[in-house]
């Protein structure tokens, strides 16, 4: 892996999803699904592709974000980065003026996204792998070691992880030719976006439990009667033994949120994906606590902008 890399380009990609409302929710109302979308170049003619997900204005921002990080990947080798992921990410994320920008958040992590996802495609691409087989090929410290713990120690340590990951790896993992097979368990949200019409939410019901979905997200926060309206229909269309979540995508406030999912209890959803800000770990853990007599869960991790963030409100629900 001696391929030494030459350029990085970016490009501006935008689709039209508002115009039928697809992808909407409570807070992003018309979303035009967009990416900053990265090629690195190497001196061999290999590449790595790579973007980050925006929603259509501003993706011309990540972009010159990415232009700036450019300066610090041209010139490097893969085989160097790929011995010290945990330094090239430090160094992506912890130049001397760049990071005032973020650290870690906001435009310039996207850009750090767009660029680091493009250098593990180029690593698997090296290895003659797809990417989630070169993840589950490494070995629990290969994993381990890339990874920047700055911030989480006092959450989780390198050792405790690599405890982790070893334990889980003897006890929990699936067999790769069943995972083959038979796939991995996911859920959809294409059928219940929150501009989508009644009928619109119907059909796309009706195809995808014939497609064999089991797990269903309806995304919800704008008008509670509404949702009351839209939940009873989504759990007529899937039946009482599939699987509900809601999703508000931080639409409120901790009280606002804890008196609105009751309401919506009587549909048995199996969680509530980011009721309020998602650096706000506080507030989840008492929109948790709420919420457990009724059975209902709480996601979040999407948006959070942190690893410290984002680590210590998973270590809180955990210990719950």
């Amino acid at each position: 892996m001696s391929h030494k890399i030459i350029n990085v380009t970016v490009r501006d990609v935008r689709f039209p999803t508002s115009l039928e409302q697809h992808g909407s929710d409570a807070m992003h109302t018309d979303p035009d699904y967009s990416t900053a979308y990265v090629v690195i170049d190497t001196d061999c003619g290999l590449k790595g592709f790579g973007f980050t997900f925006t929603l259509g204005k501003g993706t011309e921002i990540v972009v010159c974000a990415v232009e700036a990080l450019a300066g610090l990947v041209v010139g490097k080798f893969l085989q160097d980065i790929v011995s010290d992921f945990r330094g090239f990410y430090r160094l992506l994320t912890s130049d001397g003026q760049m990071r005032w920008l973020g650290p870690e958040k906001g435009v310039i992590h996207l850009a750090t996204a767009a660029v680091l996802n493009a250098v593990w495609d180029l690593w698997a691409r090296a290895e003659g792998k797809p990417l989630w087989k070169l993840l589950v090929d490494m070995d629990p410290k290969q994993i381990v070691s890339c990874i920047d713990f700055r911030y989480i120690t006092d959450a989780l340590t390198e050792e405790e992880a690599l405890v982790f990951i070893t334990c889980m790896g003897c006890f929990s993992r699936l067999p790769e030719d069943l995972m083959l097979k038979e796939g991995y368990p996911a859920y959809t949200t294409s059928c219940a976006w929150l501009g989508y019409s009644d009928q619109l939410l119907k059909q796309l019901c009706t195809d995808a439990l014939k497609s064999g979905w089991t797990k269903f997200k309806v995304k919800v926060g704008a008008d509670l009667e509404d949702d009351i309206r839209r939940c009873r229909l989504i759990r007529q269309m899937i039946g009482p033994s599939n699987t509900l979540m809601i999703d508000a995508n931080q639409r409120w406030d901790v009280a606002e949120a804890i008196s609105w999912v009751s309401s919506l209890a009587e549909f048995k959803p199996l969680w509530i994906e980011e009721p309020t800000s998602p650096d706000d770990i506080l507030g989840h853990a008492a929109i948790s606590k709420a919420l457990a007599p009724l059975g209902i869960g709480v996601a979040t991790g999407e948006q959070v902008r942190a690893p410290c963030l984002f680590l210590h409100t998973y270590h809180w629900l955990m210990n719950q």
